[in-house]
C-alpha cells in the first residue's frame, strides 16, 4: 500500500466510521472501557501541551497551527486561553463537529477551523502543533511531513507519536490479531532517534520532552524551538 492510499482510507475512515468512534472518545459520552482508556491517555496529552504552553507566560495572543485537530480537544481549550488558534483536519466531519463546538463554548472569534491535510498547509505561526497524527505517516512520509511543518513554524513545533520500542512492537502484533471493525487504518510506529534527527535537519532542538502511557494509548511527546 502507498501512502497516497494511506491518505485516502484515512480521510475516509474519519469522514464514516471513525468519525462515530472517535467523537464518543473525544466526547464527555459514556464508552467502553478501553476507549475510555484511551480518551484518558489523550487527554494527558492535550493537558501537558497546555501547561507547556501556559508555563511560558505569552499564550494570551499568540498564533498557534493545530494540524489535525479532530473534534478541537486541543484547540479550543487554547483559545480559550486566548490563544488565536488555526485548526486543519482531513475530515469534514471532525472540523464541522470542532466548528460547533467553538461557536458553541467560545465567547471570542479567535479561531478558524478548515478540511485541510497536512501537506498543503500554508502560512506562518509562532507554533505549530501536531497530536497523534504521525501514527497514520510512514516513516519517509513522516519526515516529509515534519519538514513541511517545521516550515510553517516560526519559533516552535510540538510532535506526538507512537514510539517504537520492542515491547509496544510486539503489543501491536498481538493486537493485529484481533482486528475489530473500527480498526481500518495502518498504525506507524516511529522510533524517537529518528524523529528527533528529523527535527535536528529542519533546524530545531528539543526542549520538552514527555511519555504519555495508558494501558492501551501510548504517546511520546516532544517540544521541539528553534
Amino acid at each position: 500500500m502507498n501512502a497516497v492510499d494511506d491518505k485516502t482510507i484515512v480521510k475516509e475512515y474519519f469522514n464514516a466510521t471513525g468519525f462515530e468512534r472517535w467523537r464518543r472518545i473525544y466526547g464527555d459520552g459514556e464508552v467502553n472501557k478501553v476507549q475510555r482508556d484511551i480518551r484518558e491517555g489523550h487527554q494527558q496529552t492535550v493537558d501537558t501541551v497546555i501547561s507547556w504552553l501556559k508555563a511560558d507566560g505569552n499564550l494570551q495572543g499568540l498564533s498557534v497551527c493545530d494540524a489535525g485537530c479532530g473534534v478541537g480537544s486541543l484547540s479550543i481549550p487554547l483559545a480559550q486561553a486566548g490563544a488565536i488558534v488555526y485548526g486543519s483536519d482531513i475530515s469534514e466531519k471532525m472540523i464541522a463537529e470542532a466548528y460547533q463546538k467553538a461557536k458553541s463554548t467560545l465567547l471570542q472569534n479567535n479561531f478558524t477551523f478548515t478540511v485541510q491535510d497536512l501537506e498543503t498547509l500554508s502560512g506562518c505561526f509562532h507554533t505549530v502543533i501536531c497530536l497523534d497524527v504521525l501514527i497514520h505517516y510512514p516513516q519517509n512520509k513522516a519526515a516529509e511531513m515534519i519538514r513541511h511543518l517545521s516550515s510553517l513554524a516560526e519559533s516552535r513545533l510540538i510532535l506526538s507519536f507512537a514510539p517504537k520500542t520492542l515491547a509496544l512492537s510486539l503489543l501491536k502484533k498481538v493486537g493485529e490479531l484481533f482486528p475489530g471493525a473500527s480498526k481500518t487504518t495502518r498504525a506507524y510506529q516511529h522510533r524517537e532517534a529518528d524523529i528527533v534527527k528529523i527535527l535536528e535537519n529542519n533546524g530545531l532542538s528539543v526542549k520538552r520532552q514527555a511519555m504519555i502511557s495508558t494501558r492501551f494509548y501510548f504517546s511520546r511527546l516532544l517540544e521541539a524551538v528553534r
